[in-house]
């Protein structure tokens, strides 16, 4: 898999209620999007390690086109 699934088109919006890392998952396989569950296993995607303070808001990039990862930028206006 050289490209990534796409696994849905549009943002994953998420607050954080603490202090947290999340890991991001890059590959689209994972249950429970946008975090990673270990589904790239034996691919070239690793997740990605995002800091995140209690309270903070954003929109993590669900088509996994982005090129602001793990943010939302918008890419999955452009997929048919």
């Amino acid at each position: 898999m050289d490209k990534p699934l796409v696994a849905q088109k549009s943002p994953y919006m998420y607050k954080a209620d603490k202090d947290e890392k999340v890991a991001w998952c890059s590959c689209g396989k994972s249950t429970k999007q946008p975090f990673c569950d270990g589904s790239h296993k034996g691919s070239g995607f690793k997740p990605l390690i995002y800091d995140m303070k209690s309270g903070q808001g954003c929109a993590f990039c669900g088509c996994k086109q982005t090129k602001n990862s793990p943010m939302c930028d918008g890419s999955h206006s452009k997929i048919d």
